[in-house]
C-alpha cells in the first residue's frame, strides 16, 4: 500500500513538473520572446527548411507604457525555432506595422512628446533589428498619424503601405502570420 501511495505521489509531481515548466528566452534574442520547450512533438520541426515569416502587426495596447505583444511575436518566432534546433541562418522574419501599432516605432523623444512616457518598445525593436528582422512601417498609417521619418526608430523601413509590403514579402515566399 505504501509503494502505491509513493508511486501516485511521484506521478502527480512529475505531471505537475511537465506542465509547470518555465519559459526561456534566447538563443537569438536574449531579453525578449520567451517560449516553452516542447519535447517530442508529434508534428516535428523540419530542420532542413527555411522559415520565412511576415507578421501583420496592426494593433497595440491602449496603455502607452506597455510593450506591444504582437511585436514580441517576432522574437518568439526566432527563439522558439532556434531552441528547437533550426539554424539561425534559416530564420527570416519581417514585421509589417500599421494601424494603432504605428506609434510603437517612434523614438523615445517623439513618443514622450506624444504620450508623456518613453517608448516601452524601443529595446524590443532594437533587439529585433539586431537579429536582422525587417520592421516595415506602413506609409499610409504614418501619414495619417503625422509621423515623420525623423521620428522613427533608426532601422525601421518605410513602405508605400502595409498592403504593399505584405504582398511583396509574400511574393518572396514569406508566410503571413496574423497574430
Amino acid at each position: 500500500m505504501k509503494s502505491i501511495q509513493n508511486s501516485l505521489i511521484l506521478s502527480i509531481i512529475l505531471v505537475n513538473l511537465s506542465f509547470g515548466q518555465e519559459k526561456a528566452t534566447g538563443p537569438v534574442i536574449q531579453e525578449f520572446g520567451a517560449v516553452y520547450s516542447v519535447e517530442n512533438p508529434d508534428f516535428e520541426v523540419d530542420l532542413t527548411q527555411d522559415f520565412k515569416a511576415v507578421f501583420d502587426v496592426g494593433a497595440s495596447p491602449k496603455e502607452h507604457s506597455k510593450i506591444n505583444p504582437y511585436l514580441e511575436t517576432g522574437a518568439r518566432f526566432f527563439n522558439m525555432h532556434a531552441q528547437a534546433g533550426v539554424p539561425e541562418k534559416q530564420l527570416k522574419a519581417a514585421l509589417v506595422i500599421h494601424g494603432s501599432a504605428t506609434k510603437d516605432i517612434l523614438t523615445d523623444i517623439a513618443y514622450e512628446e506624444r504620450y508623456g512616457t518613453k517608448n516601452p518598445n524601443l529595446a524590443l525593436i532594437n533587439a529585433l533589428l539586431a537579429a536582422d528582422v525587417q520592421l516595415i512601417l506602413c506609409g499610409q498609417s504614418a501619414n495619417s498619424r503625422k509621423i515623420k521619418e525623423t521620428e522613427m526608430i533608426n532601422g525601421v523601413q518605410l513602405s508605400l503601405s502595409a498592403m504593399t509590403a505584405l504582398v511583396l514579402l509574400q511574393n518572396e515566399d514569406y508566410r503571413l502570420i496574423k497574430f
